[in-house]
C-alpha cells in the first residue's frame, strides 16, 4: 500500500468544507477549523494495529505534510474489539494548511468532487424511549444506593430513545447545523455514528499529552444572567464536585505512569456548550519513552468515570446489571490515530447511531451518580444532554 499527500491546491483551487467532504457517505472529525475528513475505503484495520499498519504504508509526501490517518470509535466495554477505516482520500486541515492524501493512487478530484446540496425536508417523527423510564429511575436509584453503601464512589446511568423518520435524513445536512450550533465541539461522522462531543478523552501530539475530561452538568439557557447563576451553582455544588473530582483523579493516576509531568488545572472550570454547561478540566503532560500510541491511551483511559464509574470494573457490572441496553459506541471514544502513533480522541457522547436506511437513530444520555444523587433530577439532565442531537436531528 503507498500513500501520496499533496497541498489540496494542487487538485482544486477551491478549500472545500470538511462536513462536505465527509458529506452522506465520508467520515469526518473535527473541531473548529481543524480536523479530518475522508472519501473511499482503502482499508479496515484492528484499532489496537492500526499506528503499525499506517506505518508500513509508503508515504510520498513533503516533510511538513500530515502522516496517513485511520478514523473510527472504541466502544464503551473495555477490551471490545474495534475497527478503523483508512479512507482512500482523506482531506487534512491544520495550522491554516490543507493537504489531500491518497491511497494507492485513488483520483482526489473525482473523490472531492462536490455532493449535492442537502435538500430540505419536513418529515414526520416519532420519539420513544428504548428503555421505560421507570427502569431508568430504578437503576438511578441502585446506583446511588450502591455509593451510599460504598460499594462504589461514582456510577453513570444512561438511558436510551429511538427517533423514527418517516423518509430518509440527510447526514449531510445533519452535520451543517452540528457545525453552526457547536462548532467548539469534536463533531464526527464514521459509520452512521454521528455526533458532537464537548469532552477530550485524549489527545497525543508528539511527545505531549492532553486531556480535558468533563463531569457536572447543568443546564444553559439563552438568558445570560440566568446562566451565569447556573454555573455558579454548579461550582458550589458538592455533588457535582464529587463527581468531577472522582474522574479527574481517575484520569490523572491512569496517565501518570506514562509520562515525565503532568499538569492540570488546579480548580475545575466551566465548558458552555450550546445547550449545557459543564465542569471542565485541563490536563498537559510530556510522554515518557518509548512514547504510547494514541490509541494504547484510549484504551487505558476508556471508559473514564464520566461515562463509567468507579471503581471501573464494579460500575460496570452494575451498568451492565441495571440498565437493560448494550451501550456499544455511546461512553466509549471517536477519533483518529495517524502513522506516528499521534491523534485526537473525544469520549463518544452527544451522539446518535443511525439505521442502515437512515430511517431512524438512537440517542444516548446519561449522568453520574453519587450519594447525593436524585432521580428525577438525574432524569431532567438526561432530557437537557438530549437536547444536542434532537435539534440537529428533527426538521418538522
Amino acid at each position: 500500500m503507498r500513500a501520496v499527500t499533496r497541498p489540496l491546491s494542487e487538485f482544486t483551487d477551491s478549500v472545500p468544507d470538511l462536513n462536505d467532504v465527509a458529506a452522506d457517505a465520508g467520515v469526518l472529525f473535527v473541531r473548529g477549523g481543524a480536523g479530518v475528513a475522508g472519501r473511499g475505503e482503502a482499508a479496515r484495520i484492528d484499532a489496537d494495529d492500526a499506528a503499525a499498519f499506517l506505518a508500513s504504508i509508503g508515504h510520498d509526501a513533503p516533510d511538513d505534510a500530515p502522516a496517513p490517518v485511520a478514523m473510527g470509535a472504541v466502544p464503551f466495554r473495555p477490551r471490545s474489539t474495534a475497527e478503523l477505516l483508512v479512507s482512500s482520500v482523506t482531506v487534512t486541515k491544520r495550522d491554516g494548511q490543507v493537504w489531500a492524501t491518497a491511497i494507492d493512487g485513488a483520483d482526489v478530484s473525482a473523490a472531492l468532487a462536490p455532493s449535492p446540496e442537502p435538500t430540505p425536508q419536513a418529515p414526520s417523527w416519532t420519539i420513544s424511549g428504548d428503555v421505560d423510564v421507570d427502569r431508568y429511575l430504578d437503576a438511578v436509584t441502585a446506583a446511588r444506593d450502591a455509593v451510599r453503601a460504598a460499594e462504589l464512589t461514582k456510577a453513570v446511568i444512561a438511558r436510551p430513545i429511538r427517533v423514527q423518520a418517516s423518509e430518509p435524513v440527510s447526514v449531510h445536512a445533519v452535520l451543517r447545523r452540528l457545525k453552526a450550533t457547536f462548532s467548539s465541539s469534536y463533531r464526527f461522522s464514521i459509520d452512521g455514528f454521528i455526533g458532537a462531543s464537548p469532552e477530550l478523552l485524549v489527545e497525543v501530539d508528539g511527545a505531549t499529552v492532553r486531556s480535558h475530561p468533563l463531569a457536572g452538568t447543568t443546564p444553559r439557557t439563552g438568558d445570560v444572567d440566568n446562566a451565569a447563576r447556573l454555573a455558579a451553582a454548579l461550582q458550589a455544588s458538592a455533588k457535582n464536585q464529587i463527581e468531577h473530582r472522582v474522574v479527574i483523579d481517575d484520569v490523572h493516576d491512569r496517565l501518570l505512569p506514562h509520562v515525565s509531568y503532568l499538569d492540570w488545572e488546579p480548580e475545575p472550570s466551566i465548558v458552555t456548550v450550546a445547550n449545557v454547561q459543564h465542569l471542565g478540566t485541563r490536563m498537559e503532560g510530556m510522554l515518557s519513552q518509548p512514547t504510547p500510541s494514541v490509541v494504547e491511551l484510549v484504551r487505558l483511559l476508556c471508559p473514564t468515570p464520566a461515562l463509567g464509574g468507579h471503581p471501573r470494573d464494579a460500575a460496570i457490572e452494575l451498568i451492565e446489571r441495571v440498565e437493560g441496553f448494550e451501550r456499544g459506541r455511546y461512553g466509549g471514544a471517536v477519533g483518529w490515530v495517524d502513522a506516528r502513533g499521534d491523534g485526537q480522541w473525544a469520549v463518544a457522547i452527544r451522539c446518535a447511531e443511525f439505521s442502515a436506511d437512515r430511517c431512524s437513530a438512537r440517542l444516548v444520555a446519561g449522568g453520574g451518580i453519587v450519594a447525593d444523587s436524585e432521580p428525577r433530577a438525574e432524569l431532567a439532565e438526561t432530557q437537557a444532554k438530549f437536547q444536542a442531537m434532537l435539534s440537529a436531528l428533527i426538521r418538522p
